[in-house]
């Protein structure tokens, strides 16, 4: 009989360790480590000493049918998941505490309950008495979803095989379960890869979707081994400020769909509401005619959405000004000042800068530079933008603006909400199509900082102006001719 031996575990990121210590060297988290058993996940009174089974293999040639997909109900949710739930599929759902995940999964299971299907509620955090004081806030009460409060997977599992095969189930939470086979406290990253693993074979058996609500660790990911993210088909992240009434539902990762599709929800006193029309949302309450905004025509997945960037620039009093940004990558806001510094003759070095994305949407594609660099430069020299034109390109490190995709798409969206002018790279007019908008195109930065610094209005001196001067090439910087003469 092998001897059980004794590891350390990071209870954040998974990471094994032979003895114990204050910092793990893969997440960089303190007093994580825990002591497990390392050897076995199942004793050996459950392990099975009888042979392995065959089974049937098949052919490349066989005719293969789309995954069926049963629709939740909710147009935004299905829009993440690729058009709905597959059958045997288990999904992921991670956020912040209170951003509404347990909101949304009971507003999904009722709404596939009153459509006829058997729908299962299993909470390992909640009493029955606690999820039906939420159902009747949401006026969900009379919906005929199955509810239980329960941690045991053996309990679980052998509780929904009886009956009718659920077609939805939702585990609420996968950290609060539990399983025999594994000699671990609630939890623990054992006990999650363990409890997951039952989940899913039972999943696959059985044709039931599974989606599991995971906790996340304060720097917004997935708590638990990431090896769970590997073992499930889809991982959701729902994303949202809680000052914002703004939720995004974002696919991060998805087998039977795209991953970069997003869902926005509003969440309102009677539960989450589908917003259908995201742009109109987020710019319904944007600041028209003051310097430092810009309208951004952006993509996720296959929708345009359009919203407002907002840009302080401001002096400092301090030896390393501040660059603050907020749903943005910090590191390509650092990128866009130093083409406007170094190719632009904007010296910005002197400034606090503050970046914003109105709404608490989170932009990742890089087609916001253009944007950006235009509210930055607006805000440094007291310019307002155009209050009709949207702008989208991406900034190389030359200066040069270059084109990205689905042009067609972004003009559409702004001219159907009134937009009259679109800023785009030069090299995108071929793209453009017959939008009905007037189209302003740049081939550099420097042609759009030249254009905004002559609408600029002085803040108290010209000092602003003579930063945001535009230098061309071979020429003398602007600095360098004040020194001289």
């Amino acid at each position: 009989m092998a001897k059980n031996t004794l590891s350390f575990v990071c209870q954040n990121c998974g990471a094994a360790y032979n003895r114990w210590q204050g910092k793990c060297d893969a997440c960089g988290e303190w007093n994580t480590l825990a002591e497990e058993d390392s050897t076995g996940n199942v004793p050996v009174s459950i392990r099975s000493k009888r042979k392995g089974r065959t089974f049937a293999l098949e052919s490349l040639s066989g005719k293969s049918h789309d995954a069926p997909r049963l629709s939740s109900g909710m147009t935004e949710l299905d829009r993440v998941t690729g058009g709905g739930f597959v059958r045997g599929s288990v999904l992921l759902v991670g956020g912040d505490p209170g951003i509404g995940k347990s909101t949304l999964l009971t507003q999904a299971t009722s709404m596939m309950a009153r459509a006829g299907h058997r729908a299962v509620y299993i909470s390992g955090e909640e009493a029955v008495a606690q999820v039906r004081l939420r159902a009747e806030r949401l006026g969900l009460a009379n919906a005929p979803v199955q509810l239980a409060s329960e941690t045991s997977v053996e309990d679980i599992v052998s509780t929904l095989s009886e009956g009718t095969v659920p077609r939805l189930i939702v585990i609420d939470s996968i950290q609060t379960m539990w399983t025999d086979t594994v000699e671990s406290a609630p939890g623990t990253v054992t006990q999650v890869r363990a409890s997951a693993q039952a989940l899913i074979r039972f999943a696959k058996k059985t044709g039931a979707a599974i989606i599991l609500v995971g906790h996340v660790t304060k720097d917004g990911q997935i708590a638990g081994p990431r090896v769970v993210e590997h073992m499930v088909d889809a991982v959701l992240s729902f994303e949202g400020e809680g000052s914002q009434q703004f939720r995004i539902l974002r696919a991060v990762k998805n087998r039977f769909g795209p991953t970069d599709e997003i869902g926005v929800f509003e969440m309102t006193g009677l539960g989450l509401r589908e917003v259908s029309n995201p742009s109109e949302l987020f710019l319904s309450e944007r600041d028209l005619g003051s310097p430092g905004t810009a309208v951004f025509a952006g993509i996720e997945g296959t929708r345009p959405v359009l919203v407002e960037l907002q840009a302080l620039v401001a002096p400092t009093s301090l030896g390393t000004p501040r660059r603050a940004v907020v749903g943005w990558d910090p590191s390509r806001l650092s990128m866009v000042l130093a083409v406007l510094e170094a190719h632009c003759g904007v010296k910005l070095s002197g400034h606090d800068v503050y970046l914003n994305v109105a709404g608490g949407l989170r932009i990742q594609e890089p087609a916001a530079d253009l944007a950006a660099a235009a509210a930055l430069v607006s805000s440094l020299v007291n310019a307002p933008l155009p209050t009709d034109a949207v702008y989208f390109g991406e900034i190389s490190l030359s200066g040069a603006v270059r084109p990205v995709a689905q042009t067609s798409a972004r003009l559409k969206e702004a001219a159907k909400l009134g937009f009259g002018r679109a800023v785009l790279p030069e090299s995108a007019r071929g793209d453009a199509g017959d939008a009905g908008l007037t189209l302003n195109s740049v081939g550099g930065l420097t042609t759009l900082v030249a254009e905004i610094a002559a609408r600029g209005t002085p803040r108290g001196n010209h000092q602003a102006q003579r930063d945001a001067e535009p230098v061309e090439k071979n020429a003398t910087p602007a600095r360098f001719r004040r020194e001289k003469g």
